[in-house]
């Protein structure tokens, strides 16, 4: 198990699903997170996901499409290199969430998911050079399939609790989101099928 510390502990244990969020820079005053009386990181985490999602100050460019794309983009890209298997993942305004399992070592692959989506966002922002996305990243290794669901539901359902849809699947940028557009192109795919056989 590979265990680090910035201002949160990251344990990895090999073969385990992890949870993963990261956020914008300077979408959370630095100086405010983690709050004082929440040092434990399971209680930070909490705090920064309500905090993300309810604020109006700070950056939002993950709400543009060319943006959004772009992290999806990326995180599909990971999975057909073998940097892990992907489960729900979920593009916020100013933060992701996502479930994997690691195939590489996680900060290897933080590192290289976040350093080219930060290029290539930057690039379309005219934004050159410029820190993109938090340093550090929290994350939770999952402890078994009770877990896994629990995680996966918070991560799609994400959007409703915000306040942006009223149904989860409405929500683009989501495993949520994209598996009710391939049912969608699925059942577009049949129909047409069906017409063309009579």
């Amino acid at each position: 198990m590979r265990d680090f510390r910035r201002r949160l502990p990251h344990q990895h244990p090999d073969g385990k699903w992890l949870f993963v969020t990261w956020h914008l820079h300077g979408s959370v005053p630095h100086a405010r997170y983690p709050p004082p009386d929440k040092l434990a990181s399971g209680a930070a985490f909490v705090w920064m996901d309500r905090y993300l999602d309810t604020t109006r100050h700070g950056p939002k460019y993950l709400a543009l499409e060319s943006i959004a794309s772009i992290v999806v983009a990326s995180l599909h890209r990971g999975v057909q290199i073998g940097h892990y298997e992907l489960g729900a993942y979920l593009i916020m305004p100013n933060h992701v969430h996502v479930l994997l399992l690691p195939k590489i070592s996680p900060s290897r692959l933080m590192q290289s998911l976040k350093g080219v989506t930060a290029r290539d966002a930057n690039r379309i922002l005219g934004r050159a050079g410029e820190t993109f996305w938090q340093a550090e990243s929290y994350d939770h290794w999952v402890r078994d399939e009770k877990e896994w669901r629990r995680i996966a539901a918070y991560i799609e359902n994400n959007p409703v609790k915000a306040g942006l849809m009223s149904l989860a699947e409405d929500y683009r940028w989501s495993s949520a989101g994209e598996r009710k557009s391939a049912e969608m192109s699925l059942g577009a795919a049949d129909t047409s099928v069906c017409a063309t056989s009579h």
